[in-house]
């Protein structure tokens, strides 16, 4: 069973400049079959996060979707300016 913080940890730590300010923490969810993940990192590094027109933001979400159908979960991200 893969932790799946740790996963897009590891996908968006390559993507960013300031991978020391990146932070990414499994917060707590109405159901059961739902993960709420949410990403901190420096404004200009959400920026790069999110894409243009959330292109980037939509693959990391698709990616890490065939991730938790493993666990059979449904996966949210978010992603937050510290």
């Amino acid at each position: 069973m893969a932790e799946l913080d740790r996963v897009l940890l590891d996908l968006v730590k390559p993507m960013v400049e300031n991978p020391d300010e990146l932070e990414v923490r499994v917060m707590p969810s109405i159901s059961p079959d739902e993960v709420v993940l949410h990403v901190y990192a420096k404004d200009e590094d959400i920026a790069r996060l999110i894409g243009k027109k959330g292109s980037m933001a939509s693959a990391l979400r698709q990616v890490m979707s065939v991730a938790s159908h493993a666990e059979n979960k449904r996966i949210t991200i978010k992603f937050e300016q510290v």
